[in-house]
């Protein structure tokens, strides 16, 4: 960030990549600031707001908030933009300058929407960053018009934390397995053994899949409306055994079947991707007596029936 000036104070900046406040610098090592020193630096008073878990300083002529864990010590600045009429809101917004990279941050903001950081789940409109200082925006979804920006010590998102990293790592068998001719047949013996009778593991969550997946950041919201190619590949390649087999005695197709919704979540359910087009896995199934389709081709019922499999459409 670097150094501003302006009327009335400045708010930050970075000299040698700190904070700065009215060219006084606030390292990047100092995470906490005690309330009494930033009253110094900007040269205002302040009320405050506390509660159980801490509390809100304002800087009411100044349009600045600080938010606080511990008694006077604040964690986070929020440069405020657009007024608010909470019992804490300035009563005047900001009207210094605030820089970034010698830049007006703002400008910066809008100029450079690759130095956007994400700093969690849902954050439409991301921060900037330099070494172990964040500066988010809180800001509207086409990011045009800014209300507030905070400034704190940055926090790394981590997409995938709290889910184990080999959760949906497919391992190396070491036993026999079913091989599938037809993919559609697959995806219903799957919703049955794994989202039905729970025998096949992990069971699959997309959203779940998205945030695990390390290879690249997937967008449920934008792409879940069409095949999502590293899904697909995951069950193509998910190992069923053939001690499962004897298990299956029933398919049922249906629009909310869990296979499908975890497959194209936003399909609507009219998709030809995942029809079974053959009945040539069902050698693989003594036990199969039954089948209810939605999802297949015109002659799959037919087919059925001569293996003297009942069939129906739904």
């Amino acid at each position: 960030m670097a150094h501003s000036s302006g009327p009335p104070f400045a708010t930050s900046g970075s000299r040698d990549r700190a904070l700065v406040i009215n060219d006084k610098c606030k390292t990047h090592d100092e995470r906490h600031c005690p309330e009494s020193g930033l009253q110094g630096e900007l040269r205002d008073d302040t009320h405050g707001a506390k509660g159980k878990k801490g509390g809100v300083y304002t800087w009411d002529k100044l349009g600045i908030l600080g938010y606080s864990k511990e008694a006077h010590l604040i964690y986070a600045l929020s440069i405020t933009f657009e007024a608010e009429n909470y019992q804490f809101s300035p009563s005047q917004t900001f009207a210094g300058s605030f820089s970034f990279e010698d830049e007006a941050i703002a400008s910066y903001y809008h100029q450079h929407p690759e130095k956007r950081v994400k700093l969690f789940d849902g954050d439409t409109s991301g921060a900037l960053v330099l070494n172990t200082i964040s500066a988010w925006f809180d800001a509207d979804a086409d990011a045009d018009a800014i209300k507030a920006i905070e400034v704190s010590q940055y926090e790394a998102y981590d997409r995938s934390a709290g889910i184990p990293k080999d959760k949906y790592v497919i391992p190396i068998p070491d036993e026999a397995l079913i091989t599938f001719t037809d993919f559609g047949f697959k995806l219903s013996v799957i919703e049955e053994l794994m989202y039905t009778q729970g025998l096949l593991t992990p069971k699959f969550d997309v959203h779940e899949f998205a945030k695990w997946y390390p290879q690249r950041a997937i967008d449920i919201d934008e792409e879940g409306y069409e095949p999502i190619a590293e899904v697909t590949q995951y069950f193509k390649d998910f190992p069923v055994p053939q001690r499962l087999a004897p298990k299956l005695t029933e398919l049922y197709q249906d629009g909310g079947n869990d296979i499908y919704m975890n497959l194209i979540p936003f399909s609507g359910g009219d998709v030809a991707y995942w029809d079974i087009e053959s009945v040539a896995d069902a050698h693989h199934f003594p036990n199969l007596k039954k089948v209810t389709l939605c999802y297949a081709k015109d002659h799959i019922v037919d087919d059925f029936e001569k293996l003297g499999i009942e069939a129906e459409w739904l």
